[in-house]
């Protein structure tokens, strides 16, 4: 180990000194990231508290099968690295590779799974901010803006000049077409209220039992909505970006074990990378029932 590092000889003068050093190293940025994600699940908590009824209602519009596949597949690739990390301590090789190969491929299919939930989404506008409120297809765009019906004969009693003579009917102007968030605060979000059509069409399908119901049809969406995207997609998006990573180092440890580099005098990198995987997993264990069943 050491003709290969040679700079590590100076430093350590065993496997053992560099095992621990390295696992010290490892648990200290762990403890950050722990930290890191901490920070997150309070501003969660805080966003829940001051709005239940959003949480309570936008979580129906995730696809809670996917997500508990997804949350099998690392708990999956979770045991195949411990595995992994046994084998290397006993020399076995093959079970080392094999294992290791089982793990990315894990990592590999709760990304493609996640792209397929984020895609959904996106082209659903379950996304945060504005564009949450932006209408999903030009038909639904076009009904956003309505024109008022004329008012027949609409009759209006008013005083007349002369007191003596009474109330006098006199004829109703009909307004101009306006844009009908000009008449009416919104209903549905800043893009504007829906109209009497999409309240129509929407009837007889609730958003708990048709996720691919565009949101903004539905009259009992609470304002504010878009609050539950936004915190979903950061914690979601940071986990991928962690699960990313480890993509990348667990190919390197497969590589290297095809190469024959771990035994059971050196198996370090093995047993950091795999304490780096479990602490991913269990953020995900953490995310999984905040966002996809707690209702």
């Amino acid at each position: 180990m050491h003709s290969e590092y040679p700079f590590l000889a100076h430093h350590f003068d065993t496997p053992n000194q560099q095992f621990e050093s390295g696992k010290l190293g490892m648990w200290v940025f762990l403890a950050t990231e722990v930290l890191f994600f901490g920070a997150l699940f309070v501003m969660y908590a805080i966003l829940r508290f001051k709005n239940p009824e959003v949480f309570s209602y936008a979580a129906n519009y995730l696809d809670t099968i996917l997500g508990g596949i997804n949350t099998c597949v690392l708990i999956l690739s979770s045991l195949t690295m411990a595995v992994a990390v046994r084998a290397a301590q006993t020399n076995k090789r093959g079970l080392l590779i094999a294992c290791l190969a089982l793990t990315l491929a894990g990592a590999i299919g709760f990304l493609v799974i996640k792209y397929f939930e984020y895609s959904h989404k996106f082209h659903l506008n379950l996304k945060w901010g504005q564009a949450f409120y932006q209408p999903v297809t030009p038909e639904d765009a076009a009904t956003l803006k309505v024109e008022p019906k004329p008012v027949e004969n609409p009759v209006l009693a008013i005083a007349s000049p002369d007191p003596s003579a009474g109330a006098m009917p006199a004829q109703l102007v009909a307004l101009p077409a306006v844009d009908r968030t000009a008449i009416a605060a919104p209903k549905t979000g800043p893009s504007g209220m829906a109209s009497e059509q999409m309240l129509e069409d929407s009837k007889g399908a609730t958003h708990s039992a048709d996720h691919d119901k565009v949101h903004l049809l539905d009259p009992e969406m609470p304002p504010n909505t878009h609050q539950f995207f936004a915190i979903y997609y950061i914690m979601t998006g940071l986990h991928g970006i962690h699960v990313v990573i480890g993509v990348g180092v667990i190919g390197w440890l497969l590589v290297r074990a095809m190469q024959g580099a771990y035994s059971n005098k050196y198996y370090t990198q093995v047993d950091l990378v795999g304490l780096y995987w479990h602490v991913v997993d269990l953020v995900w264990i953490f995310l999984f029932p905040l966002f996809y069943l707690i209702h």
